[in-house]
């Protein structure tokens, strides 16, 4: 604890197990800056977490507008956790937007922090509301605390020198000081980060966010605004190791990255900027001293094609996108299957469709990763389940593509890349083996570049090497010349062969466990992340008595041998996805016989676990 800024009330200190706080308020607000503060705050002193940023999706919304509300959820506990939370428990909002849009989602009791600074009859009007929820009974039944934060912000910084304007910028600092005196948490950590962030080149600037936060906390004592305080311990149930916070698209990142190290491979990525996948771009142009290279490409087609002209060089290529850029990049997949070249597809998924949802989360692209390309072209998808999983997951994408000579789609999306959560990080001799051999010419021997190894994989030549020289290009190719051929029977060979070859990855990959017990009245299965709120669902259910098991694939094409026989020792299945039931559809063709019950939603959300808790425990009661 901080002793230069704490004073002593003497208020008893209440030991919570987990607790959710949600931030919001207008985007200008900093809520992300917030969330994220707290989020490292929390990961230092040992708790788990899970989090939830909540975009607007326009860009510069009208200030105090319902559609420029920011909001950031976080989950920290003293046992393991899953899921940045169904409702929280404390709700911090900075105007009556905020309030609006996020009051009806809070527990029953919750605590409401409102900044009363913000709740003028103007700000009432823009966030269209015909009475203030602060006096009308919006806010019964929830426990209320009102702070003048712009008032109490501009008192503590009167001597600043700082304009108004750079001053009400501070308030989210006052009010993360206060969130850290009610849950016991250390000031030094972000006022380390706001020395390193403002020291140099704004020294003023870090100096009045510091005291902001300080009055935020000092506020908890000298105003007694709360009956008590309380105090999250260190997570013990995490398994022992080194630690750091990590978000999903950084993490996926540097497990590109790891995936080409480990094959002896230099990265070429070939991007175009699309929410929400902009930042693994911007993650991975930080890493030129890895021999990492980035072109942030003028449209998707360019990003994509430059991403597999790398790969004919002998580069790692990848690109990065969500499901309108995918939809673009469909006919150089096409060129990246006829040619077999190995490449690295990341889909960053988000609402849709068309434009749709930017900054919200949906996994309804899976259809379009198994299916949307024209002709018969089969690529193998992965799916990551956690933000942690990203980095397992981008290695795993990697291997396939340059074991199997094929593009590899990877699913991600917008839950995934914006959450974070604490990341045990891996040992370097725990990481696979990924083999990588070039092609190299044989005397006396004509080179074959279609001639296939005991994987089905084609031989990868580097241009420029003697006695390589080979066709290339969108045509059918002749089996082993690559030459091209309009054969009608040859065509039909290359279909096998390249098919032959992706359904062979299931080979490669383990056959997903089962979580519960191996047979029974009701599997769950998953894809994505889904994981942790069918885990959590899972484990309520359990609580209650009842006999659940449960199943996440991560390689969701080629599907992975061994679930017929699983499915057979279950009555039903439940499939929960966050779309229209396109996983359980899948099942259905591949599976005949067993009864898959599709749970879809697409609120542009994360499932929530009592939700789920609730479906398992009417299935199984009736």
């Amino acid at each position: 604890m901080t002793t230069s800024t704490q004073t002593d009330a003497n208020l008893p200190i209440e030991e919570a197990e987990t607790v959710v706080i949600r931030f919001a308020g207008d985007s200008g607000d900093g809520m992300q800056l917030t969330g994220n503060q707290f989020t490292t705050t929390s990961a230092l002193a040992g708790n788990d977490l899970a989090t939830l940023p909540d975009y607007p999706a326009e860009i510069r919304a009208p200030a105090g507008t319902r559609a420029g509300v920011s909001g950031f959820q976080i989950a920290f506990s003293s046992k393991d956790i899953h899921t940045p939370g169904d409702k929280p428990d404390v709700l911090v909002a900075m105007n009556p937007a905020a309030l609006a849009v996020n009051v009806d989602q809070l527990k029953p009791g919750g605590l409401v922090l409102v900044n009363t600074g913000s709740f003028s009859s103007k700000d009432l009007d823009k966030a269209q509301l015909d009475s203030d929820p602060l006096t009308d009974g919006t806010l019964d039944g929830f426990r209320v605390i009102e702070i003048d934060i712009n008032k109490r912000v501009s008192e503590a910084l009167a001597d600043s020198g700082l304009s108004k304007k750079d001053v009400q910028r501070c308030k989210n600092l006052y009010t993360l000081g206060l969130m850290y005196w009610l849950y016991s948490r250390n000031l030094e950590p972000t006022e380390e980060w706001l020395n390193e962030k403002f020291g140099k080149k704004a020294p003023e600037l870090a100096a009045a966010n510091i005291t902001a936060l300080r009055a935020g906390y000092n506020a908890g004592d000298i105003h007694q605004l709360f009956q008590g305080r309380y105090e999250v311990k260190k997570c013990e149930d995490l398994p022992p190791g080194t630690y750091r916070n990590i978000m999903g698209n950084p993490a996926l990142a540097l497990g590109l990255i790891a995936g080409a190290k480990l094959a002896g491979l230099e990265v070429f990525l070939g991007s175009y900027p699309i929410t929400p996948a902009s930042t693994i771009l911007e993650a991975l142009a930080s890493f030129k001293n890895y021999g990492v290279i980035t072109a942030q490409m003028e449209d998707e087609i360019a990003a994509i094609c430059s991403a597999l002209g790398a790969s004919f060089t002998g580069k790692l290529g990848v690109t990065t996108t969500s499901g309108p850029g995918m939809a673009l990049k469909t006919e150089a997949m096409g060129l990246a299957l006829m040619t077999e070249l190995p490449l690295v597809i990341v889909n960053v998924q988000r609402g849709g469709p068309s434009t749709g949802l930017p900054t919200k989360t949906e996994q309804a692209d899976l259809n379009q990763a198994i299916f949307g390309r024209n002709g018969e072209a089969p690529i193998p998808v992965l799916a990551c389940a956690t933000v942690a999983d990203a980095f397992d997951c981008a290695i795993e994408a990697v291997r396939i593509a340059v074991e199997y000579m094929t593009p590899v789609i990877l699913l991600t999306d917008g839950y995934i890349a914006n959450g974070s959560e604490p990341w045990k990080l891996p040992k370097i001799e725990d990481l696979p083996d990924i083999k990588v051999k070039f092609a190299q010419a044989k005397d006396g021997e004509e080179f074959l570049p279609y001639s296939r190894n005991e994987l089905g994989a084609r031989p990868w030549a580097k241009p420029g090497t003697p006695g390589l020289s080979h066709r290339i290009g969108g045509l059918e190719k002749a089996h082993l010349t690559g030459d091209v051929c309009y054969d009608a029977e040859n065509h039909e060979y290359m279909v096998h062969a390249r098919n032959d070859k992706v359904m062979a990855v299931r080979d490669s990959i383990p056959t997903p466990e089962v979580h519960g017990g191996d047979s029974g009245d009701l599997l769950v299965i998953g894809w994505g992340s889904t994981y942790g709120s069918i885990t959590e669902g899972c484990n309520r259910a359990r609580k209650q008595g009842k006999q659940v098991s449960q199943m996440h694939l991560r390689h969701v094409w080629p599907l992975p041998n061994g679930l017929e026989e699983i499915f057979s020792r279950f009555k039903r299945v439940l499939v929960p996805e966050i779309n229209l039931g396109q996983l359980a559809r899948l099942l259905r063709g591949e599976y005949s016989g067993v009864e898959f019950l599709s749970h879809g939603r697409v609120l542009g959300l994360p499932l929530q676990s009592q939700e789920l808790a609730d479906k398992i425990i009417n299935l199984l009661e009736n």
